[in-house]
């Protein structure tokens, strides 16, 4: 196929990949092209699962076979004709994977240089031997502190987690981490046998004999006399330590119920070997302008840049004169510096200089981890090819988003073309095009209702996105709340929070803000949870998540809780088996739907037949899996439908069971909007179906795997999981980000939810940065002013309109801004500002 190399635009025919339905449509090259549209409308289908797609199959055709094996395909996309397509390059977002040794350092390449400094141009103490770049790795052999293996940090137990109350005796149970029932009579037996008081309170035990009750590795043998109601003879009883016992317990134990309890007792301690760094001892002892690697690790990259910038500004002449013993002014040194701080420029232009080059992949946000991947596209120079974005801007501060865009504008005059999948209005008035999508979601979008410049979308009256973007939506109509009352915290100290001091309002929804990096998620999904946590006597969410001891030296008004519930944007499930209609539980209600039909009670199947996770009625060939690994030769594995049973998971005679006409595998196929009709007698399944609508998920089918979704997908599923809950008391809402991902008209939808918790007697806390969610709240905690060590302090607090008039908040300007534009407007006066926003366009027109 000839492809006209003059003509300037993409031509797409016939795409039907997901809810795509037979969409043709011309995308310009060499520009900044926005596709939007509400959540599910069909934008990544278009813009990932066809455009990215095509060019990736197009890529692997031109490779040999047998190295395509070693290559992640993602699969020939449905569409007729592609014409006019460039080399693609997909910038998605996606957080760390658990348990990842992966760093920043290692993401952007840059702990490579940083080694390779380290090995040529370090300065070695007297008679050491110059080791090579690999040593200075945590994640090598050879580097790797052999006490944590390079992790950094070691698992073990802590007092005031194994005595979490000193005023109880022994006997009463002040060691928690020692079992229940006989076996821990059995202890306080033995223990009483040794001679230690077992009725004095644990605070005023010698010290030397609490240490050695809690950590000692001895087991002696006491003789435990008979004792009337629970032994009537004589034995030699065992002493364990709180420490052993938990620790055998996590080493044998094949319980997981018991190992989850154990790990209640167990924190994540910096390595007391290599002090958190991972590294052997004589790779920590070489140093370059006086700091071990470490301590560069552990620097802001606005430091590190400033110390590096020392070296790399010297002449090749002066380095030349130096000796590599001494380092540091060596040619390699300069070079190699030089080198650094071009890369390191890249990501302070982004605004993540308060990240340092040790700082885990799994602490990073989606957006981070995606504009860390686009400063490394920046470097390598590539011209005439596709980047295709997954919302950019998402997770950002208004601040930080300005010099994002402006790296973008750079990756597009370089002569590439920006494909853009974008819910920030901001972001699409800067676009040179827009394509959106809609007017629905699922079923109700997967058409194209504009193609063009963005100023012509004013005249599509049935996109919800010119409703948003030309001032023609209606605002949420909220009056503000007085708070009910007060959570005191004083004295909170975790990562860049030092000895800050915060009140939180009841009963009101408030806005944590601020920059990226400023503290927020610290403060809200750490701080506030286990603080409120602990006082409900709950163990900690994630033990991953528990790194530090969170310090807090006063907290008062926690008493007013009776349950916190922490809505994050991890995975709902780590399998595809796991899938929206088992998380919410309503897979239960039809399952038992199903099991109470004629055909079924006449069969004798159960309500476990119609469950594709046990061998009773899932299908033979694939397991319930309901697709088939298929090896090829000389070409990657790839996945098909099962032939059995072609993609149902069912086996035949499950599937000869049917309710009003479909089978249970049909019911999964649906979207919740059309389960909600179909199972609108069921009244289990029908109010979890009802809570997913209204957080905007009805788009979602119910047996779409967990692994499909978005972190905000996830996040809106365990927020209507919660919901469907009809609980009484006063409940504390935690949510990181909620708005993420989400189009403005599906944000209106979500924060009326989020109002109606707090009319229902309940505190909302959120962290957000999302400027329509801010105006609506009732309080607002700004941090900053800036990110890292230049935030974690409480800028402003207050309604949103005296939080808007404070000066040094980054947040301030943003929100006056945006309080200005809707307060008092009507709404042509809206749109004239909303179009006064937007830029015009040089780029070509569609042709003809």
């Amino acid at each position: 196929m000839n492809e006209d190399t003059t003509d300037p635009f993409v031509h797409v025919r016939g795409a039907g990949e997901n809810n795509l339905r037979d969409v043709d449509v011309d995308v310009p090259r060499n520009a900044l092209v926005a596709f939007t549209g509400v959540s599910g409308s069909g934008k990544s289908s278009l813009a990932f699962g066809t455009l990215y797609a095509e060019a990736q199959r197009r890529y692997f055709e031109s490779v040999a076979p047998y190295a395509r094996r070693l290559l992640q395909q993602v699969g020939a996309p449905h569409v007729r004709e592609i014409t006019g397509l460039p080399p693609a390059v997909a910038l998605q977002q996606r957080r760390g994977s658990p348990g990842s040794r992966s760093t920043v350092g290692t993401l952007t390449t840059l702990s490579n240089l940083l080694r390779m400094l380290y090995s040529r141009a370090g300065t070695y103490p007297p008679g050491a031997a110059r080791l090579e770049a690999e040593s200075f790795s945590p994640n090598t052999a050879a580097g790797a502190c052999p006490e944590c293996h390079g992790l950094g940090a070691v698992h073990d137990v802590v007092e005031d987690l194994l005595v979490p109350d000193p005023s109880l005796s022994i006997r009463d149970g002040a060691i928690a981490a020692w079992p229940g029932a006989w076996q821990g009579a059995n202890l306080r037996s033995v223990v009483n046998g040794l001679g230690i008081d077992i009725d004095r309170p644990w605070r005023r035990l010698r010290k030397k004999d609490r240490d050695w009750l809690l950590y000692t590795d001895e087991q002696p043998l006491v003789h435990v006399e008979p004792e009337e109601g629970r032994v009537d003879h004589g034995y030699r009883g065992k002493f364990w330590s709180a420490r052993k016992h938990v620790m055998h317990v996590l080493a044998d134990s094949k319980s997981e119920r018991t190992r989850e309890r154990a790990l209640r007792f167990v924190r994540s301690v910096p390595c007391p070997t290599c002090h958190g760094s991972g590294l052997r001892p004589e790779a920590l002892a070489v140093t370059f302008a006086g700091r071990s690697i470490a301590e560069i690790n552990a620097m802001p990259l606005t430091e590190a840049v400033a110390l590096l910038r020392l070296v790399a500004g010297r002449s090749e002449a002066d380095a030349t004169t130096s000796t590599a013993r001494s380092g540091e002014t060596t040619e390699a040194a300069v070079r190699i510096c030089g080198d650094l701080v071009a890369r390191i420029e890249v990501l302070l232009d982004l605004g993540l200089g308060y990240l340092g080059l040790g700082r885990r992949s799994t602490t990073l946000s989606p957006g981070e981890v995606q504009r860390l991947r686009i400063a490394t596209q920046l470097r390598s120079g590539l011209f005439g090819v596709v980047y295709v974005l997954d919302e950019p801007s998402a997770g950002l501060h208004p601040a930080d988003a300005e010099p994002l865009l402006e790296v973008l504008d750079r990756l597009r005059a370089a002569g590439n073309s920006l494909f853009v999948v974008e819910h920030d209005m901001d972001v699409v008035r800067r676009a040179d095009w827009v394509v959106d999508i809609g007017p629905g979601a699922g079923e109700g979008g997967g058409r194209v209702l504009y193609s063009g410049p963005v100023a012509g979308l004013e005249r599509v009256g049935e996109s919800a996105t010119s409703r948003c973007l030309f001032g023609r939506a209606q605002p949420l109509d909220h009056r503000p709340r007085a708070p009910h009352g007060w959570l005191h915290l004083r004295g909170v100290s975790r990562h860049n929070l030092r000895d800050v001091s915060v009140d939180v309002p009841l009963r009101v929804l408030t806005a944590v803000t601020g920059v990226s990096g400023s503290g927020k998620s610290t403060l809200v999904t750490q701080v506030l949870a286990q603080v409120v946590r602990g006082h409900l006597g709950l163990a900690p969410g994630e033990p991953d998540e528990v790194e530090l001891e969170v310090d807090v030296q006063d907290a008062s008004g926690v008493e007013s809780f009776d349950r916190v519930v922490l809505v994050d944007q991890r995975p709902i499930g780590r399998t595809p088996r796991s899938s929206l209609a088992t998380y919410t539980g309503m897979f239960d209600a039809v399952r038992k739907l199903y099991a109470a039909t004629d055909e079924a009670r006449a069969r004798g199947y159960s309500a476990g037949r119609f469950s594709f996770n046990v061998p009773e009625g899932w299908c033979e060939t694939c397991r319930g899996e309901g697709f088939v690994a298929v090896e090829l030769l000389f070409l990657p594995g790839t996945y098909a439908p099962c032939p059995t049973c072609e993609g149902t998971r069912y086996d035949t005679e499950t599937l000869e069971v049917t309710y009003r006409g479909k089978s249970i595998a049909d019911v999964l196929a649906l979207s919740v909007d059309a389960a909600a009709d179909f199972l609108s007698a069921v009244p289990a399944a029908s109010r979890s179906l009802e809570t997913l609508r209204e957080v905007g998920l009805g788009y979602l089918r119910l047996g779409q795997p967990a692994t499909e979704l978005s972190g905000g997908e996830a996040q809106r599923v365990k927020l209507a999981t919660e919901l469907q809950r009809a609980r009484r008391g006063h409940a504390l809402y935690l949510l990181d980000e909620p708005t993420a991902g989400l189009h403005p008209s599906d944000i209106a939808l979500l924060l009326r939810r989020l109002h109606g918790l707090v009319d229902a007697g309940n505190t909302v806390v959120l962290v957000e940065h999302d400027l329509d969610a801010i105006a609506t709240a009732d309080w607002i905690i700004d941090l900053g002013p800036g990110g890292g060590d230049a935030g974690g302090r409480v800028v402003a607090a207050g309604p949103p309109a005296e939080v808007a008039k404070t000066r040094h908040s980054a947040t301030a300007p943003y929100l006056a801004a945006r309080l200005g534009s809707t307060a008092g407007a009507t709404s042509d006066e809206r749109r004239r500002r909303a179009a006064e926003r937007g830029r015009p366009s040089g780029r070509p027109r569609p042709p003809r």
